[in-house]
């Protein structure tokens, strides 16, 4: 019996030294990557370097073609730059990868809706399942240099740390939040992002492909050209 108590006390230590150094060795990844990218994030327009293009990266919409609260943000923040000369064109990028989830044309009827916009301004990336997907299809299909990205706070070192770490000049922009998210809400996205610039960092690291790439779109042509 004392045998056994000695060996389940060892394990628990074990695990406990275990999960420490996970904990530590992620901790360490989301410090480096913040650390990275603090120098490219934007929090006013008139601050905000002019690029190609704003890259607007996807967020949820509803079946039914509604888009949330948080892609509202990033395409109202991301027209304000293009209305305002910060860059020429305006790339969306995200999950349409079913028939009855569409977040590009969802935020692309939203656009033609609520803004004047040129439609061969308008870029849509149907296969941007990921903020990693959407940087590297960026580089590689449609052939980008420079952006400006827009999104949340929390979710911007991450993508800024993938876009330039896969040779992308990319800047990011803080998305106003046009109406205040709960505290609680904030929590819940900064726990989340914590795992997330994790699997980012080793995905860069070991240059993953995506999962679709294809026919380049270069982002100097027509936007319709990449239009369903």
């Amino acid at each position: 019996m004392k045998k056994l108590k000695k060996i389940i006390t060892a394990l628990l230590v074990f695990s406990l030294i275990f999960c420490t150094l996970c904990f530590l060795f992620a901790l360490g990844i989301n410090i480096y990557m913040i650390s990275f990218s603090k120098d490219y994030i934007f929090y006013e327009v008139e601050d905000v370097p002019a690029a190609q293009a704003t890259m607007i990266l996807g967020a949820g919409v509803s079946t039914s073609g509604t888009i949330s609260f948080v892609a509202r943000d990033r395409v109202e923040a991301a027209l304000d730059l293009y209305h305002r000369g910060k860059a020429e064109k305006v790339i969306i990028s995200g999950d349409h990868g079913r028939k009855n989830y569409d977040e590009v044309n969802s935020m692309k009827n939203y656009i033609k809706l609520m803004h004047h916009i040129d439609d061969q301004d308008i870029f849509l990336d149907h296969a941007g399942f990921s903020t990693y997907e959407s940087m590297y299809r960026a580089r590689d299909v449609f052939l980008m240099n420079d952006m400006i990205v827009v999104s949340q706070e929390f979710h911007l070192p991450r993508a800024i740390y993938i876009a330039r770490k896969l040779g992308l000049n990319a800047v990011g922009y803080v998305a106003p939040e046009i109406s205040p998210f709960s505290k609680k809400t904030h929590i819940s996205w900064n726990i989340r992002e914590f795992l997330a610039r994790v699997k980012s960092f080793f995905l860069v690291a070991f240059n993953a492909k995506p999962t679709y790439l294809g026919e380049a779109i270069p982002i100097s042509g027509d936007g319709r050209a990449s239009w369903d």
